[in-house]
């Protein structure tokens, strides 16, 4: 199928839609398909498959990291227009704004630890990854002697030692802004390491710590390592303003810990106004510099 290029919903054409989709990471291999692994992109792409009668392929807005959750993932993929409405019940009109016809017959298919929450025919010009504004991201830890409720288990990670937060939220205003984030980000061949890091702080509320983290878009395990860093500073083993030294590396620190993944969280995707989605693919796409003094 079709990856980024526009789409009809006439004459034979490709249908884009758009899927928001959440689930539980603990048994995924990451988001992207990888050849006999389980992640969610393999997963949706095989039950999807199976609906539309028809192979596809699902393009996710972030490609989290093996045991990574999400309860606001968006993905599209591209559907042939006859393929789109074999997949419908009789008495179901495809053009239904919400698909929920779809959703259901979809559920059948998934296992339960991942779920398209929403189907809907994407706007022109929209790509999930490409079109995005930002993505926003929850980090959760438990400070309570016993560990984690047995509910939460999956999606919180223990910590037994104490935690400075306001020594934390110090140390990551240091962070927040246009900077290379390479000292966080696993090296990949031809990817920049400069992201618009906006919002890092965090919350305490009795045991329970969570970190906010936003950004226009993260490099590979950048999220898990910029809390890795700061855990450091709420330990005590470092100063917050050793967190600004970091923006000065041009290679993955190994002063730090990537958190675990448990943790983690994509909990939502922002786009733009549908009159501005293919600019803002031409934007996303450029290869950024930052001048360095």
């Amino acid at each position: 199928m079709s990856t980024n290029e526009p789409v009809t919903d006439s004459g034979g054409g490709l249908v884009r839609l758009r899927l928001d989709i959440a689930y539980d990471g603990t048994e995924f291999t990451g988001w992207a398909a990888q050849e006999g692994h389980r992640t969610v992109a393999g997963v949706l792409e095989e039950a999807l498959s199976t609906v539309f009668r028809e192979p596809v392929r699902v393009f996710g807005a972030g490609r989290t990291d093996t045991g990574v959750h999400a309860s606001g993932q968006v993905a599209h993929l591209d559907v042939p227009t006859d393929a789109l409405a074999h997949a419908y019940p009789r008495h179901a009109r495809p053009g239904d704004a919400e698909f929920l016809p779809l959703v259901r017959r979809l559920a059948r298919f998934l296992p339960q630890d991942v779920r398209a929450r929403e189907i809907s025919r994407a706007p022109a010009g929209f790509d999930a990854r490409f079109s995005a504004l930002r993505r926003h991201y929850e980090y959760r830890l438990s400070l309570a002697p016993y560990g984690v409720e047995p509910q939460s288990a999956r999606y919180v990670t223990p910590w037994s030692k104490p935690l400075d937060v306001d020594a934390m939220n110090s140390a990551s205003r240091h962070l927040v802004g246009l900077h290379d984030f390479a000292a966080f980000c696993r090296h990949r061949p031809g990817a920049t390491t400069i992201r618009d890091l906006q919002r890092l702080d965090w919350v305490r509320d009795g045991d329970a710590v969570t970190a906010y983290v936003t950004a226009d878009a993260f490099c590979w395990s950048m999220v898990r390592s910029l809390v890795g860093a700061l855990l450091a500073v709420g330990q005590g083993r470092r100063e917050p303003s050793w967190c600004a030294t970091l923006l000065t590396a041009d290679a993955r620190s190994s002063d730090f810990a990537a958190a675990p993944a448990r943790g983690l969280t994509l909990t939502g995707v922002d786009y733009p106004p549908d009159d501005e989605l293919a600019g803002r693919i031409r934007i996303t796409r450029d290869l950024r510099t930052l001048d360095k003094p």
